[in-house]
This record gives C-alpha cells, structure tokens and sequence, in this order.
C-alpha cells in the first residue's frame, strides 16, 4: 500500500535540492545593502562563550570538542543538525562581541560557504534559510567588518542565492512557526538587498495571509504552544519594522495580527516575566518576551476570559496560568500534551508549581512521558491520562493527540476575596463516567491558592458506566492522582506529621500545601525539563492519592504564603540558565 505522506515528503526533498542547485549555479550580481541593517535578535553571552571554547549545546545534545570546528562535528541528531544550519548561534556570538567571537563566527560563516553554499547539506528548507537569512542579514555588521572584498564577495552572493530558493520554496515550509520563518527571512533579505525587492512584494502578501489563516481572534495558534506564540510574534515585529525601515506599510492582517498577540502573551506571562510551559512550550529566554513586546508598542490590555485556551489568575505578586480549553487536534497536536486543567503557579520571581515540560530534546521516551497527564499539576486517573498518543506516523515519526477533552466548560469570576476559576473536562466520562472538575481560587493578595477537586457521575448513562468499573474493581474503587510538580529550586519537606508539606523558595518565601485529610498526602521524586540542560533536573512533586468511590468525590487543598514570611521579600537576584549541570 503506497504511503501518500511518505511519497509527499520524498518530493518535497527533491524539489529543495533542485532549487538550491539552481539557485546556487548562478554568479550573482548582489553586491551590497539597499541600507545598513539593524540588528534585532539578542543571544547569550554565555552561551556564546561557550561556543567559543568548543563547548556545542544544542537540542537537549553537548558535544564537546575544543579543538573541531563547527562543521567538521557530527551532529547526534536531525535537530542538533537543524541548530547548527539555522544559524540563530550567531546571536550568541553578537552577545559576546570581542574580535575574537567575530573571527569565529567569520570562519563558521565562510566555512559554510565553501561546503554548503551550492545546495548541498541539510540546511536547504525553507524554514532553515529563512532562519539563516535573518541572522546573516542582522550581524552583517559584525560579520564583514575587516573582511577582505572577496569575502565580502562571496557573503553577498551566498545571501542572493539564498534569497532566490527562497523565493521558490516558501511554500513548501509547514504553516506555522516554518512558514513564518520562511516568509520573514524572504522579505528580510528581499528588502535589505540591493535589486532584490521584486521578491519581496509576495512575500510580504504571503505572510499577511498567513497571519489572517493561522492567528485566530484571540491571538492564538492552532498548536496552542506559548512560545511558539512568542516565536511567531517576534517574526512579525520584526518583518513589520523591516517594512518600516524601507519606507513602506505592513497590510492591515500583518499589523492587526501583531496587535492581537500582544495581549495574549501577556496573559501567559508569569509573575517572573517568563511563559508559562505548556504543549511543548518552554519558559523563554531571559528577557525575550518582554524585549518582543516591548518592540511590538502595543499597549492593549489583557483580554478578559480565556487567552489561546488558557486562564490568569493574578494578584500581589503570584500568578496563575492554567490550561482551560481542549489539546489541539490533527497535525497542530504533534507536540501536544494531555494537560487540559493542569496550573502553573509563581511567586516574584520563583515558579512553586511547575508543569514536568517537554522532553523533546532527551529522546522519544521522555518525549513521550513529558506529554502525559501525570507529567502535569493536574488530576489523573492511575494508568490514564485525559488524552492518549496515537500510533506514531510511518514516516515523520510524530504522534498526534487524540481522544482527547471534547467538552471544557470554564467560568472565570470575581469571588469573595479574590479571583475564581472554574472548569470541567469529560475525558474520563468515554471511560469510566467520570467528569472532572477543578476549581481554584486567589486571593486578594496573592498570598493563598485555594482549590477542589472533583470526580462527578452526573448523568444515568454515567452512573452505568461508573458502576461498571466500580465492579470490575470489586467495589475498591477507581484510583486516582492529583500532582503538584515544585520546580527544582524549591526545597521541600514534610511537616505537621505528615499532614502538610512546607516549601521554600530561593528568595526567602515559604510556602505551606494542607489539604483535608481525606486523602493520602506524599512527597515524592519528580523531574523537570528543560531543552536548555543536558539531561532531566530532579525536582519534587506533592502527590494526594484516592480512590472514587461515590458518585461525587471531592479533594479540597490549599497552597498559603507562610505567616511569618513578610509580605515585602524581594527577590532580585537572576538565574544563570547555562549554569554547570547539578
């Protein structure tokens, strides 16, 4: 039986090697900028330190080899590889600045040149040469200064050749993050070049589409992934001031997309300016988000009820962020988790309670775990999760999401004292007649999360259904797990005899977990992913464990600011997060 998605990618292949062996047989004719770009990215200076001494980070991977240049490496995998071509290293370098990063990043430069520059290698897609295309153009500054004018040469006509492909590629990238990237970097190179703005012009109508196609009305993505979200904002700025600086108008889909993102990525900001991480999503880099916003200059306050499926509560200096809406479907939930109702919770700037994250860059079975309900602060049924994988595609390899949530009702309202979240999902209901509900609740002062869990059998069809399993478990009842992941920098420790669990953070709070009584509390190992380690952080994580046994079950618990801590701790002090592995 043929393989249709097999046959497509094949193609899709075979169509980039052709263009970039077109694109690169020509000499060229560019020999210059149409004006001096700006650099717009901002890298790590640690990181680009690292470079420098041969000390190769990349996709979850190290390799550590001083004395090999970058391109004489062999890449562990097809996203080290994928890194490595794109390009956004030199960002890094930029950070650093001396001579001897700008020598450096003048021989990989050129290297790449001489093996790739004629269509060979990996980095010949879309996605990848928009990528590259931005950060040669953004550090063409740093990159040509003292350079000789064969370099300078062989610089212009490598951007032009690039360009080109580009040109007759874009569409071949993936709508989404890979299409954006691809469109960006064409209108990047297709302005800043010199007799290169014919290719611009589709470009720049290409992109307002798919900002109109794939940012809904909420500012949201179809994958749901906040950083993703974030990545896709910053092309946009940046296309947008590209535009601005070669005297012309982003259309009306391109800027009112710019305008609906904005406020949504400050819903999904922590009280420690970083993204809450959720369906493969990651914190963000020091400072990125509030360097895009800020680019961005658009001022709309926050949006009220849900923001791409997610809700705020915010209060004092706590924030909230909690996942309300179903997992994406189809090719969007390729790297989607099963999180529907898990929280995130952080103080200042400490996160408390964490989700697991995404284990993408440690291999196919921590990518798997990372995805499951109980890799989340939610509440599972022991051995489900609220969605499952599917079979994994023969020839991508990716598992989408399915049987997930199909009804998530949420209110969001002003309570007492504070602010209320209510919300439900029937994943458990196909399974064991199950609905869950979860309700938490923030005080005025941020000072107190308090919340309920709940197993509800609501209708007669359920109650069926619920005492079926009831039976098949001889009246024991169906067990579940509600987890609440610390992040690694909490220090937790059992207290009043087992009945609470005390927290401290970094900046001198102390944080007390109690719950009712009715359920078994533990403190238990747990883990913590992060794309920018080599290997999985150990953390902790709170686990209450029951059973449901009636036709309502119901868990109430409470997260509270010790007492004695002062309401005025500041914490002002700054993470490395390249700092040496524990």
């Amino acid at each position: 039986m043929i393989n249709f998605s097999s046959v497509m990618a094949r193609r899709v292949r075979l169509l980039n090697r052709w263009h970039a062996w077109r694109a690169t047989s020509g000499q060229g004719r560019i020999t210059g900028f149409v004006a001096q770009p700006e650099p717009r990215t901002i890298g790590s200076f640690a990181r680009g330190r690292q470079l420098m001494a041969g000390n190769y980070l990349f996709a979850g991977s190290l390799l550590s080899e001083p004395q090999t240049a970058m391109w004489d490496l062999t890449p562990p995998d097809h996203a080290f590889a994928a890194a490595l071509h794109g390009f956004a290293w030199l960002d890094d370098l930029a950070a650093v600045g001396d001579a001897r990063a700008r020598a450096t990043g003048q021989a990989w430069l050129w290297d790449w040149i001489e093996r790739f520059g004629r269509g060979r290698g990996p980095g010949w897609t879309p996605a990848l040469t928009g990528r590259r295309l931005i950060r040669w153009i953004n550090h063409a500054l740093f990159l040509l200064r003292g350079t000789e004018a064969e370099q300078s040469d062989a610089f212009f006509r490598s951007l032009e050749q690039q360009t080109r492909f580009l040109s007759k590629r874009w569409q071949a990238a993936a709508p989404g993050l890979p299409r954006f990237e691809a469109l960006t970097g064409l209108i990047y190179a297709g302005l800043s070049l010199e007799g290169l703005d014919d290719l611009a012009d589709p470009a720049i109508k290409a992109l307002a589409r798919e900002c109109a196609t794939q940012i809904d009305a909420q500012g949201g993505l179809p994958t749901r992934n906040p950083e993703e979200l974030l990545a896709v904002f910053t092309l946009l700025t940046w296309a947008a001031a590209a535009l601005s600086d070669a005297g012309r108008s982003a259309p009306k889909a391109h800027l009112t997309a710019i305008e609906r993102i904005a406020p949504t990525l400050r819903s999904l900001r922590h009280a420690d300016g970083a993204l809450a991480r959720f369906h493969g999503g990651g914190r963000g880099m020091e400072g990125w988000l509030d360097h895009a916003l800020a680019a961005a200059k658009v001022k709309t306050r926050q949006p009220d009820g849900l923001a791409m499926g997610y809700a705020r509560l915010s209060a004092g200096r706590t924030s909230v962020i909690i996942d309300a809406a179903a997992p994406p479907r189809g090719a969007a939930s390729d790297n989607a988790h099963a999180s529907t109702l898990a929280f995130e919770l952080t103080s200042g700037r400490r996160p408390l309670v964490v989700n697991c994250g995404s284990g993408a860059s440690f291999g196919l079975e921590w990518r798997r775990a990372g995805r499951a309900t109980p890799s989340h602060s939610a509440l599972s049924l022991v051995g489900h999760s609220s969605a499952r994988l599917a079979e994994p595609d023969r020839h991508t390899g990716q598992e989408a999401l399915i049987d997930g949530p199909r009804n998530v009702p949420v209110e969001i309202a002003e309570a007492a004292d504070g602010l209320c979240f209510e919300g439900a999902h029937d994943s458990y209901l196909r399974s064991h007649g199950l609905t869950h509900a979860r309700k938490l609740e923030l005080s005025d002062d941020g000072r107190g999360l308090f919340g309920e869990d709940m197993l509800l059998v609501i209708e007669g069809a359920d109650k069926k259904r619920f005492d079926k399993v009831l039976d098949a478990t001889r009246l024991k009842g169906v067990p579940f797990d509600i987890r609440f992941h610390l992040h690694p920098d909490v220090d937790a420790t059992v207290d009043l005899g087992g009945a609470a669990i005390s927290m401290a953070l970094k900046s001198g709070e102390i944080w007390v977990f109690r719950h009712d009584g009715t359920h078994n509390l533990s403190l238990e190992a747990g883990v913590y992913l992060e794309g920018t380690r080599l290997k999985p952080r150990a953390a902790q994580q709170i686990v209450l464990t029951g059973y449901a046994v009636n036709y309502a079950t119901r868990v109430r618990w409470s997260l509270s600011k010790a007492q004695e801590t002062a309401i005025g701790v500041r914490d002002l002090s700054i993470d490395d997060p390249y700092a040496d592995e524990d």
